[in-house]
């Protein structure tokens, strides 16, 4: 099962390092060997996040999600990303772009660093609204009961979660601005790009997720009207299976996984900067860790993992929920990538742990009464 789920990712790592080797050496080894783990410790949250999505998709959009999918998210967000950052921060075209990607490493990195706050703007909203969203919904199991119950309440006001976003985008761009100003205004005609970024984070979640979210209610109504044709089928003895996602919806969902890999992608690749700046070997390295966050997320579905764990999804938000914090203070302030990725994977291990904890109890539970026992609603925190 290891196997065959990460049999890709085993061969790509190996192609990767021995092309580094002969790229640049083994040192040029040793950079994307640490890129790669960099990539993977960063988006392990998304992993959990897109497992959840994914496991509602059919055998069809889930194949399309480790092929196209796959492509989108190596060469369109490790590659082609970063250099299109700096064909629209510097106004010249993308073959000039890779052209300074390769042959003036500095220029090209001090770009990239320069559109941070925009990218950060962008990438902190669209998480900050998967966050809000998911910590406002009343859910039958609840991990840290005390804030989600009174949380959930909450969110039974109408469009609170875009609220609480435009106002958090407000401050961050505010602030950017009167700092910019305090320090002679280098930066602050960058204010104004960093709202309208952050405010087209927003739409771009609205948009994708509303959509998605349509066609997912459609299918439900389809189902509910095939609901007497299975139950026929049960009485005649028939197995019927869950119907899983397909066609529009799964398309409107398969974007919304694009958009939201995209968004946690932003954090890896502007991290890398740290490491290396040479293109060839980001791309490289942040590649071989997609391939990962992708064979982990097939991994969690084919294994039923967040059904037995069913804290991990929580747990997973709210790293995605760190992180967007994380993204917008880095508007003005510079976080070492230790601790955007320290965040993330204590969170998700705090969530596991806590889960086997729930299923021990369950068991116990069990073990006294002779009998399977339901679990409680709020066996949270």
């Amino acid at each position: 099962m290891v196997l065959k789920t990460f049999g890709w990712s085993f061969a790509v790592t190996a192609l990767g390092l021995v092309a580094a080797v002969l790229y640049g050496g083994w040192t040029a080894f040793g950079i994307v060997a640490i890129l790669s783990i960099l990539e993977i410790s960063l988006s392990f949250d998304n992993a959990v996040v897109n497992a959840g999505i994914l496991k509602k998709m059919n055998a069809f959009w889930q194949k399309i999600f480790l092929t196209i999918g796959i492509l989108i998210a190596v060469f369109g967000m490790r590659l082609v990303f970063p250099v299109l950052i700096v064909a629209v921060g510097a106004g010249i075209g993308p073959i000039e772009a890779v052209d300074l990607a390769l042959n003036d490493k500095d220029l090209y990195q001090q770009l990239v660093t320069d559109a941070h706050p925009s990218i950060a703007a962008f990438g902190g909203m669209f998480l900050l609204m998967i966050f809000l969203d998911f910590i406002f919904e009343d859910r039958d199991i609840k991990w840290l009961g005390w804030l989600e119950r009174p949380l959930a309440k909450l969110g039974k006001v109408d469009m609170l979660s875009v609220c609480i976003a435009l106002i958090v985008l407000l401050a961050s761009s505010l602030t950017f601005a009167k700092s910019a100003h305090q320090h002679g205004g280098g930066h602050a005609d960058k204010a104004e790009t960093v709202l309208l970024s952050g405010v087209a984070g927003l739409i771009t979640y609205l948009i994708v997720g509303g959509l998605s979210g349509y066609f997912e209610n459609k299918l439900e109504e389809e189902e509910e009207r095939e609901h007497e044709q299975e139950e026929k089928a049960r009485k005649s003895g028939k197995k019927v299976s869950a119907v899983a996602i397909g066609g529009k919806a799964a398309f409107f969902m398969f974007l919304y996984l694009e958009v939201l890999d995209a968004s946690f992608s932003f954090d890896g690749v502007i991290g890398a900067f740290a490491i290396t700046n040479d293109i060839v070997l980001m791309a490289l390295g942040l590649g071989v860790g997609a391939m990962y966050v992708r064979s982990l997320t097939v991994y969690l579905v084919r294994q039923g993992t967040l059904d037995d764990y069913v804290y991990l999804e929580h747990g997973a938000h709210y790293a995605i929920g760190a992180l967007s914090i994380i993204l917008l203070i880095t508007i003005q302030y510079e976080i070492p990538e230790l601790i955007t990725g320290s965040i993330g994977v204590l969170l998700i291990g705090w969530s596991f742990w806590s889960s086997v904890q729930r299923n021990r109890a369950i068991a116990a539970r069990e073990g006294a009464l002779g009998e399977k026992a339901e679990p409680h609603s709020d066996a949270g925190v």
